[in-house]
């Protein structure tokens, strides 16, 4: 397939593709709106189960965001030095950017305008002055609570370091070998659930580490990692693109909804369970949410599927939308907790309509700065 071919098949699919990045940026921004009203638990336990079911629901956020990422990207047209300085570059100003900002946001608000924020979700004591300096410097081993979608900016640059690798295969790889290879990876993705069974039984771990399949103390990278993680996700998107299903909608509905409905089901279901055996802790809760597990490829695949088969002609207000959602994703965790200070004056609201309120509202809020912010020269490097 040669460049010209390949960038009017990406004219093509314009419609879809940014119609999918709103679509999974306004559900990052539900998920973490979500995060307060579970932080609940016992105390409250409406706001939990309103929290569960809702924050199951979007758990395909990050996945399809992931996608979006082998749909634009693959195959690699430019050598590893041209690919790597454009697309490491590009997040690493804007990480840094916010790393620093998102804390200096946090202290602001928690000390100077709301300091009496009964917001469950926050740290008691992460916003002295020394523990938010900390956090300005230390950005650079990971990120923090302030900063916590970033942990998306990390993990993206791990993958673009092994995309131009991947292209290689990809481009040279039959339809069989790419099946082969979503097979395997397919299996690590009941790797989760395969620990909570070993351990069910009785596995100690190895000296301590409950690790499998040759993980230890000294080493991290058991059978299945080279295999593993979200490359499985860049490689899915590839395969569904290059190769889309065949399916009438009949079909498509009949084999989407039951798939997203299942891995729904076992989402929210399989949280309450965990929550209910395992209380306050966070390892074993954070099992059945993981990105990389059955339950939550199940939902993306069918959204994924359903998306890319609708014939959408390019939308230029759907174009604007879309050209913000980076931004948006960048800046919008502090403005979900202002919000929820916010919605929290209207207790007698249900509590998935102020849900559902707090995310519209981070989410326009986001928005418009991450616009302002692309008006100036100066500060577009930062959101785009």
């Amino acid at each position: 397939m040669g460049e010209s071919d390949l960038n009017m098949q990406r004219n093509e699919r314009i419609g879809w593709v940014d119609l999918l990045r709103v679509l999974s940026c306004f559900m990052v921004v539900f998920a973490h709106c979500c995060d307060p009203f579970v932080a609940q638990f016992d105390q409250d336990r409406a706001s939990f189960l309103t929290g569960v079911f809702a924050g199951s629901l979007v758990r395909s956020s990050v996945p399809l965001f992931v996608m979006m990422t082998g749909v634009l990207l693959l195959p690699v047209q430019t050598g590893m030095t041209d690919f790597y300085r454009k697309r490491i570059g590009r997040i690493i100003v804007p990480l840094i950017f916010w790393s620093i900002a998102l804390p200096l946001l946090f202290f602001a608000y928690l000390n100077y305008i709301e300091p009496s924020s009964t917001n469950p979700a926050l740290p008691g004591d992460g916003y002295t002055s020394r523990a938010t300096l900390v956090k300005l410097y230390t950005f650079i081993f990971n990120f923090n609570f302030d900063t916590t979608p970033l942990w998306y900016l990390y993990m993206l640059g791990g993958l673009y370091l092994i995309l131009p690798i991947l292209s290689a295969w990809l481009s040279h790889a039959s339809k069989r070998d790419i099946r082969t290879f979503l097979w395997i990876w397919g299996g690590t993705l009941l790797l989760p659930y395969v620990r909570m069974f070993a351990l069910m039984l009785g596995y100690a771990g190895n000296y301590g580490h409950m690790g499998l399949f040759g993980e230890c103390d000294w080493n991290l990278y058991g059978t299945f990692y080279y295999v593993s993680g979200f490359i499985g996700y860049l490689v899915l998107a590839y395969y569904l693109v290059h190769y889309p299903p065949m399916w009438s909608w009949r079909k498509t509905v009949c084999i989407t909804l039951p798939l997203f409905v299942m891995g729904y089901l076992i989402t929210a279901l399989g949280y309450i369970m965990a929550q209910k055996y395992y209380p306050g802790n966070y390892a074993y809760l954070e099992v059945i949410w993981y990105f990389t597990g059955i339950n939550v490829f199940l939902m993306t695949y069918a959204v994924f599927v359903v998306v890319r088969k609708l014939d959408l002609k390019p939308s230029r207000w759907m174009a604007w939308v879309a050209s913000l959602t980076f931004g948006i994703y960048l800046c919008h965790f502090v403005f979900v907790h202002i919000a929820y200070d916010c919605f929290a004056v209207f207790g007698s609201l249900p509590y998935i309509v102020r849900l559902v309120g707090m995310a519209c509202v981070a989410f326009v809020v986001s928005g418009i700065l991450v616009w302002a912010m692309k008006r100036w020269t100066v500060t577009r490097r930062l959101v785009v």
